[in-house]
């Protein structure tokens, strides 16, 4: 049986990955997963962490957009959970007898619940609170498996249900609704989307304004939102503890930060993740990833990501979901981040493992295209743009050599364009090996886009032979950038020491301490490919940031005394 956290993604690549135009795809929903009854040994350890109470019918345990909800065991009687779906209204998602328990995945998280809990008899519960759930998910391992591949099985018939979620209205090909539509999707929110005709202009949709706009459970209409507003309307977005200093601040989840978060929460200490869009970060958008240990047939970017999130959430981790940190200082020991919107976290530590982007071309007019026939991932999503038509992967890494891969199997021909002489030096070899011997990729070596061509979206593309001059102009409506990486580090600017590319440095002469990843502010680590002469691989990502906690061990448990002293002195706890 496939792993829950595969489905998960694969549930959210399967409704993702079809054009507009397609109806909703069927995604399989194992009920008997989703909702497992307990047994009398489990039922009696799990109330052991509750409170249990006599609650009358007709009793709202919890509602629609409701945060931190308590997990309620049913012993006696029924809970029935219904779904908001689209126009108004609700449905009955199901109804809970005794051995059984509420939540899904709003219960890991501090997101708001998409569902709601209503008694419908005369029913004798278990509450176990929040506190007492992460004590019970830490200390009871059967039973936490059970509870996260139950909660995970619920969301994937959430999404595979076309009447409920969050619509999404606007223009195939659109970029502000592609945005929209990849931010639900790696998040895992229940949506669908509504294609309007292309004839349509701005001002002339149904509702009469422009596009995108998603209509929401309640009959709002949002209009072009912000990723970081339709997450607070959604109630993605969550909002650190303002009173709390956690021992360790992530900044980014990438496989450096996720790594980091789930060796430091599963080892006792406080963590949260701050995280601009969704947790993956760039190797999240990988279309697969073959000599990652472990996985002999491969894993793609977004499994990995969903693993590593769900781990995290399983050890307690906190999660600041689409909040970028926009600066950070240090007062007496005690680290200081401010993110957008002005919310701040206090932390005695901090991981900037904030990773990497994809450079942009070289060519004049490149941010017309941007999500509108250029890309910098090549996901189920992406792909299901450029189906039978040739496209353009620009990058010799692997994460270029891995997109011609995925995307010779689905475009009619790919076209493989990098400015060195060869792929040896970047990429691995079995990669190299796939794309010279594949009849669907052709490779360029010394060359360079020089042109790109069209009208409302990317219509021609023409590349030049530095060598000899020679070029070729195509109709191709898609490329695939993946060239050089840029820190994502401009918060860092004047906090910490950086190099001449902005990569933070670390170790040797730059560090607070003798230690490969310490920075040079006391406390702040950095890890993954944000650090300068990191190994920009997946592997090595993960090994830094499991491998710095030792680290931060160290320094908490020589600093732990003089830090909560001047905790209590400022009101923190």
């Amino acid at each position: 049986m496939n792993d829950p956290k595969e489905e998960l993604t694969a549930a959210a690549d399967a409704v993702s990955s079809q054009p507009l135009t397609s109806p909703q795809v069927e995604v399989e929903f194992r009920r008997n997963m989703a909702f497992p009854t307990l047994n009398g040994a489990m039922l009696q350890r799990l109330c052991s962490y509750g409170q249990q109470e006599n609650v009358p019918s007709g009793t709202v345990l919890y509602t629609y957009g409701d945060r931190d909800t308590d997990m309620f065991l049913i012993l006696s009687g029924g809970i029935e959970s219904r779904l908001r779906v689209k126009g108004g209204g609700s449905k009955c998602f199901r109804i809970l007898r005794a051995g059984e328990f509420t939540g899904e995945l709003n219960i890991l998280n501090t997101q708001r619940t998409v569902a709601s809990a209503q008694t419908i008899s005369v029913s004798r519960v278990s509450r176990i609170s929040r506190t007492n759930l992460r004590a019970l998910m830490r200390a009871e391992g059967d039973i936490a498996n059970l509870i996260v591949s139950a909660c995970i099985w619920r969301r994937i018939g959430m999404i595979g249900d076309p009447s409920i979620g969050v619509v999404l209205r606007g223009h195939e090909g659109s970029p502000d609704l592609l945005n929209l539509r990849r931010f639900l999707v790696r998040n895992y929110y229940p949506h669908c989307v509504e294609a309007l005709p292309r004839s349509h202009e701005p001002g002339d949709s149904p509702s009469g304004m422009d596009m995108p706009e998603v209509e929401l459970l309640d009959g709002r209409v949002l209009v072009r939102p912000a990723i970081c507003d339709l997450a607070d309307e959604l109630g993605i977005t969550e909002v650190p503890e303002p009173h709390t200093i956690y021992d360790v601040a992530v900044i980014g989840a990438g496989p450096a930060g996720l790594a980091a978060a789930v060796y430091a929460a599963s080892e006792g200490l406080s963590t949260v993740v701050i995280e601009g869009n969704a947790p993956g970060g760039q190797a999240g958008t990988s279309s697969k990833i073959e000599n990652y240990l472990g996985f002999p047939t491969g894993v793609s970017g977004a499994q990995l990501a969903s693993r590593g999130h769900l781990q995290a959430l399983k050890f307690g981790v906190r999660f600041a979901i689409s909040r970028e940190v926009v600066s950070t200082a240090q007062t007496d020991g005690l680290h200081r981040l401010l993110l957008g919107g002005g919310l701040a976290v206090c932390a005695r530590s901090v991981v900037v493992a904030s990773g990497a982007r994809y450079r942009r071309l070289n060519v004049k007019n490149h941010d017309v295209f941007e999500n509108n026939g250029l890309y910098y991932s090549a996901t189920a999503m992406e792909s299901g743009l450029c189906r039978d038509r040739e496209v353009i992967v620009v990058g010799g890494g692997n994460s270029a050599g891995q997109a011609s891969i995925f995307l010779s199997g689905i475009a009619k021909h790919v076209h493989h364009i990098v400015r060195t002489p060869s792929l040896e030096k970047s990429m691995s070899q079995y990669l190299i090996s796939r794309i010279e011997r594949s009849p669907c990729i052709t490779l360029y070596t010394d060359s360079e886009i020089e042109e790109l061509e069209g009208d409302t979206a990317l219509e021609f593309v023409e590349w030049r032979n530095r060598r000899s001059g020679d070029s070729v102009r195509k109709a191709i409506s898609t490329v695939f950038v993946m060239i050089g990486a840029e820190p994502n580090s401009g918060f860092l600017y004047g906090a910490v020491k950086l190099d001449k590319k902005g990569f933070v440095l670390t170790g040797g002469e730059w560090g607070f301490e003798a230690t490969s990843f310490a920075t040079s502010v006391p406390g702040i680590y950095a890890v993954g490919d944000v650090r300068a002469e990191s190994v920009k691989r997946v592997a090595s990502a993960v090994g830094e940031g499991s491998v710095v906690l030792s680290n931060i061990h160290r320094y908490l448990a020589h600093r732990r005394f003089d830090l909560a002293e001047q905790a209590n002195s400022k009101g923190f706890r």
